[in-house]
Formats: structure tokens, sequence, C-alpha cells
């Protein structure tokens, strides 16, 4: 099925398929087991053919798609807001596989234009407070996600276990949740992010993409201080458009993101 994205980066609509109704004539055939025979496959073909394109149409109304073909719209948020700190995690060694993930070829910031916008709005509402915007990571292509779930089945590669998921079996980090085949970071308006003061970043329980229940958002576990600045990371994002993802408190989407269902693969810094 093709996907609803075009080589220029535009949406297409998807042609819904359409139902070919050949004449069926049920008259009389006398005796003819053959003639019977062949009406009954005739009807059952027919229905088939619906029940095919019913089937085709679900897919495309609820379905989401990955587009390889073309660059998606996206913009470098330093050219949209250049006041907002970046901190790019996945085009370096600091973080928690230990080297550049595939497809970060710069360490550069790509969102969509709208995210870049509202991300714009937070930066406003954290300066008013004598803070600022810290980003890890927005924009990531499919191929990033493909190199994490590779690295998640290597289960001989423990060597930022200490530091990323000390109490957690490498193992079940699937089955936790922490690594997955798909991510909303591939869509282009979710975006991995703290605080700073002064140019240090806000104390907030836990480090970025630290993978543990510690890191939810409003576990009970941390302390006051770090709790209350997640509360104002997550007030002023909020307050943007974006919305919290429980489990990560760095972790925050535009709620009316622009392309929901497609999942993009150029690569950072192209």
């Amino acid at each position: 099925m093709a996907c609803g994205v075009s080589a220029t980066g535009r949406r297409r609509h998807n042609r819904l398929p359409v139902i070919v109704a050949g004449r069926c004539m049920f008259g009389r055939f006398g005796n003819s087991d053959g003639r019977r025979r062949d009406t009954v496959r005739t009807a059952f073909r027919i229905a088939s053919s619906i029940a095919g394109c019913l089937i085709g149409l679900v897919a495309i109304l609820f379905g989401g798609c990955a587009s390889t073909d073309g660059d998606p719209p996206l913009v470098y948020l330093a050219d949209v807001d250049p006041r907002i700190q970046q901190d790019v995690r996945y085009a370096g060694s600091e973080n928690f596989m230990g080297r550049p993930v595939r497809g970060y070829l710069a360490p550069r910031v790509m969102m969509t234009p709208e995210a870049a916008a509202a991300l714009s709005r937070a930066q406003d509402a954290a300066e008013a407070q004598g803070l600022s915007l810290l980003v890890y990571d927005a924009y990531r292509p499919q191929r990033a996600v493909d190199d994490f779930v590779e690295w998640g089945s290597d289960l001989e590669d423990v060597a930022r276990k200490a530091t990323y998921y000390p109490d957690v079996p490498k193992a079940e980090l699937f089955l936790r949740g922490y690594i997955a085949e798909r991510s909303g970071h591939s869509r282009g308006s979710t975006v991995d992010l703290t605080l700073t003061r002064d140019g240090e970043p806000l104390e907030m329980g836990t480090p970025f993409d630290f993978f543990d229940e510690r890191s939810h958002t409003e576990n009970p576990e941390i302390d006051e201080a770090a709790m209350a600045n997640r509360l104002l990371l997550r007030s002023i994002m909020v307050g943007a458009g974006f919305s919290n993802y429980v489990n990560e408190w760095w972790h925050y989407t535009l709620v009316n993101e622009p392309w929901p269902d497609t999942y993009f693969d150029r690569p950072v810094g192209r």
C-alpha cells in the first residue's frame, strides 16, 4: 500500500479500493449441477472481493505507514528559536548505547514547523521564570529506532548499564517498553528536554533516558525539589500545547501533531 507522503513531503490522497461488480444472473438452470456450482463459485468470489475491499479500507483509514520516499517537512530548531539550548545525545557517545546512533549525521535538533513554533512559546514561558529549555532529542529517523532495536537484541553489549539501566535486566527492555520498533519521535513532533538555570540543568531526580520507574513523571520516590522541577517543566510544556508521556519526565508530544500516523526516515542533519 502506498504511503500518504509524496516525494515532495506532501500528503497524497490514498485511493480507496474500488469494487467492480459483475452482473450475476440467477435464473433457471434446470437440473444442471455444473451451472449451480458455477453460480455458487461466482457468488463466493464477489463476497470475497467485497470483504477484501473492506479490509483494505480499514487499513487505509486506521493504519499508519512509514515514509522512506522523500524528505518530511521538518525544520532546524535553531533556525526557529536560537535561544533554546541543544545537547543532542544520540549524535555522540553520551547515551545508553555509548556511541553515535545510526541516522544522526550532525548534532542538530529537527522537528515539524508546528512543534518548533510551540516549543518557542514554551521557551518564552521558561524565560519568564529565569529558565531555559534544553533539548536532548526531537525528530528521530526510523533507522535510528531500528538501531535501538538491534542494540537491544544484543544481550552481550551492556557497557552503559550502570549509568542508564542499573536495575533492569537488558533482556527485559523490550518487555518493559523502554525499546520498541516504532517511536513517536519519528513523526517529528515529539521532544525530549529539560530545564536549565544559568546553563545548568535543573535536578530532575534521574538522568535523561534513565530506564527505571523513578523516571515516571510523578514517581513518589523522587524528592520534593526534583518533583517540583518536573511539574514546572510539565506546566510550561502543557501550556504551550504539548502532552507528557507519564513514564518519562522528559518526553513531550505536540497535542495537535501534523503527522500522527506517519513515521519518517530522513537522517538528522541532512
